[in-house]
């Protein structure tokens, strides 16, 4: 079937691939809206928390909360909630709206989350909650900001406090969904349903651009009960049809695998595979989560040339900031990846990042 706009019809693509994102997803994610990249998913996220809250005659909820080392995209209302300083959109910075940020968390994965590390969002829902529209973040893995991991507790607790201050929850899993951080979703670490979350990237396995964002019952019937009655949203190639068959055909094949074995060999060919990098004195960080493997560096690197140095060593791996990493398919072989690797390490060795 040939794109037609998704307004006033729809097709069976969309609405199995709707009923496989609310079956897979965390509890209370009933209602689903696609688009066609990460950053419009993001986008209608904001809209979604701002509409519901108009909705619910609250209209001074107009603010977002989001962590320093965050990510969520290059479209204007994603950018407002990145970190200004890492989030490589200063050059915006004049017309951006001016949200609330927070210190990225301090608690590590798989340690506790103490009082001192929750203070600030504590702090700033307290003093600002009238105005919060919602939290967002990235589950467990900051990406592009950082790629840092932070406690499942700290999820946790911010659920808690945004239950506390009647703020919504936002949860960015564009990077971390479909098994990348080693569960399905990454804020089922915490055991926690978001009030919305977005996807996008895996969700069609790289194969076309398609993305969807979830959200409750409540706020998507809350939006469609009061004037104008629909979500103020209604991007063109929305549910487009090839992509919606792909993302299925791509969740399929997830699932009909043994993904989470897949994940965990990942893991330890990752934690084995860039131990030897830690020995490098330029070397500030080595960490592994899932599928996700990074080398921090001490200093920025030269992108011209630790590209090349890639480049040259027949391999394609795309460093940004001090930051060098991999997230391989989870169709990867041991030698292939024993072959990133050894990249990784032999250019850094030689000194062709500096």
């Amino acid at each position: 079937m040939a794109h037609v706009m998704f307004g006033g019809l729809t097709h069976a693509p969309a609405v199995e691939l709707c009923k496989k994102l609310v079956e897979i997803t965390p509890d209370n994610l009933d209602s689903v809206f696609l688009a066609d990249s990460g950053s419009v998913s993001v986008e209608i996220a904001m809209k979604m928390a701002l509409q519901y809250w108009q909705a619910k005659q609250q209209p001074e909820k107009t603010k977002f909360i989001s962590l320093r080392n965050g990510y969520h995209g290059d479209t204007i209302g994603a950018m407002s909630v990145c970190d200004p300083v890492t989030g490589m959109h200063t050059l915006f910075s004049d017309i951006l709206a001016k949200n609330f940020f927070i210190p990225s968390p301090e608690c590590k994965f798989g340690e506790p989350c103490q009082t001192e590390h929750i203070e600030n969002l504590n702090t700033t829902l307290e003093k600002h909650h009238a105005s919060v529209a919602a939290l967002i973040l990235e589950p467990i893995v900051q990406g592009a900001g950082g790629m840092k991991f932070y406690s499942a507790d700290y999820l946790q607790q911010a659920k808690s406090l945004c239950e506390k201050y009647n703020v919504l929850l936002i949860a960015d899993e564009i990077a971390t969904g479909f098994g990348r951080s080693g569960k399905l979703f990454a804020c089922e670490y915490a055991g926690i349903s978001p009030d919305i979350m977005c996807l996008g990237k895996s969700l069609t396995g790289g194969y076309m651009t398609l993305a969807a964002t979830l959200c409750s019952k409540e706020i998507s019937q809350t939006i469609s009960d009061y004037p104008p009655h629909v979500f103020m949203h209604g991007p063109t190639f929305m549910a487009n049809p090839l992509a919606c068959s792909v993302a299925l055909a791509s969740i399929r094949l997830l699932q009909e695998s043994d993904w989470q074995a897949n994940v965990n060999n990942i893991e330890q060919m990752l934690i084995k595979g860039l131990k030897k990098c830690s020995q490098l004195d330029d070397v500030e960080d080595v960490r592994v989560l899932g599928a996700i493997g990074v080398v921090e560096l001490k200093n920025t690197v030269n992108m011209a040339k630790i590209q090349q140095a890639f480049v040259d060593v027949g391999v394609w791996i795309r460093p940004f900031g001090k930051l060098v990493y991999l997230m391989p398919p989870y169709t990867i072989e041991q030698r292939e990846l024993n072959t990133l690797t050894n990249a990784i390490f032999d250019v850094l060795n030689n000194g062709k990042h500096l």
